[in-house]
């Protein structure tokens, strides 16, 4: 590479050992994660129809994607859709091969009604979501460095970017974590229906004590009443607590704006905010672990919707991610974080920098550089893995 790898020792605690820490997510149903996954799910779309009809991945970058909250009149025992929400998708793609226009629209639309019908059970994307494109031809200098790739070339990055990652996980990030993904789980919600997808988790450690404050959406047709909705609260938080991951100092609150006495409580038709209280935007949302962390290093990139091929914006959050997990699982140091830069122009894995902190009693810094050097060479090839869905955006 072209830059050195800086190896080094963390300075000061890790988040885990701070008397305060804060970690957060945003479920598969808050609009802000649906547009990640939608504006994801059109790349990869798109990358299929590309691989089928060119051979190779083209040019395409649709990363811009928005949410726009529609209207709804939610009911104890079941409510009504009033008004769609509307989904925007706009970026960049190839839309012409040998002279003939490709379908860049429809598969970037199918894709959007394709993750709503897949993630919203009590969602019908046909009636509640209408979906606009705008996708239009990209640059011709970003066109260029991306047919490198087309000619079996190591691709150049389209971008000057930053990309970080840590791992692993200490409690807290794993209990915000877990609850989101243990309520959005397809056992729970063949046992608590009534639990909609739209489900936030903000926790808050202080010292040994930490809170998990919980958006839960619930779907109106599978509740009676107030009290019937007060019952379900209840059982939401013995669910968590019966865990065995669950921390035994754990505290829950749940639907905190929660009024009984005027009726004032979380219900929804759909199980997302998306319906009518809230909108959503590509990059608002989780980072590629899946969490917020405002105590690790993080980047302001939306992974989600970049092309997988030579966006550095999307690559090199992916790789510190997996660079860390790697280092950790294979006994190198207890925690990792590391950090990427990249020039718009270079090859993608020639960054500008490469920096990996470590934690950790006599970190083995021989194999932490030996595996970033092997990760790097391999990193052309990444688009494989991100294309078959095995990393996860958000």
């Amino acid at each position: 590479m072209r830059g050195e790898i800086t190896i080094s020792a963390f300075e000061g605690p890790l988040p885990g050992d701070l008397d305060l820490e804060i970690a957060e997510r945003k479920g598969v149903g808050h609009p802000d994660t649906l547009s990640d996954l939608i504006a994801e799910e059109a790349s990869q779309a798109l990358c299929r129809f590309y691989l089928k009809e060119a051979g190779a991945i083209m040019h395409h970058n649709v990363d811009k994607a928005l949410l726009v909250g529609g209207e709804a009149e939610p009911a104890f025992g079941g409510g009504r859709i009033v008004s769609p929400m509307e989904i925007i998708i706009a970026g960049r793609a190839i839309k012409y091969l040998n002279s003939g226009e490709l379908p860049i629209e429809e598969i970037a639309a199918d894709s959007a009604k394709r993750v709503l019908g897949g993630t919203l059970r009590n969602m019908d994307p046909g009636k509640s979501a209408v979906v606009r494109t705008m996708i239009r031809p990209g640059s011709r200098d970003l066109i260029a460095l991306f047919d490198r790739f087309g000619r079996g070339e190591t691709p150049l990055s389209n971008d000057t970017s930053v990309g970080a990652g840590f791992y692993p996980l200490d409690t807290l990030e794993a209990a915000v974590y877990d609850t989101e993904r243990l309520l959005n789980g397809p056992e729970t919600k063949k046992t608590h229906p009534y639990i909609g997808e739209d489900v936030k988790v903000m926790g808050v450690r202080r010292r040994d004590n930490i809170t998990l404050t919980l958006a839960v959406a619930f779907v109106d047709k599978y509740v009676l009443g107030i009290d019937d909705y007060r019952d379900k609260k209840r059982e939401i938080g013995s669910l968590i607590k019966r865990q065995d991951w669950a921390p035994g100092n754990l505290g829950l609150e749940i639907n905190t704006a929660d009024d009984y006495d005027s009726g004032s409580v979380y219900l929804t038709v759909t199980g997302t905010s998306a319906e009518q209280g809230d909108d959503g935007q590509v990059g608002r949302g989780n980072r590629v672990n899946g969490l917020i962390t405002p105590y690790r290093p993080m980047t302001l990139e939306a992974a989600a919707g970049k092309n997988p091929v030579s966006h550095v914006g999307k690559l090199y959050n992916i790789f510190a991610q997996e660079l860390c997990r790697a280092v950790v699982e294979k006994g190198f140091a207890r925690d990792a974080c590391a950090f990427l830069v990249s020039q718009i122009g270079k090859p993608i894995n020639e960054p500008q920098a490469l920096e990996i902190k470590v934690y950790g009693k006599s970190p083995d810094i021989s194999g932490i550089r030996q595996t970033a050097l092997e990760m790097l060479e391999e990193m052309p090839r990444m688009w494989e893995g991100i294309v078959k869905g095995y990393y996860s955006i958000a």
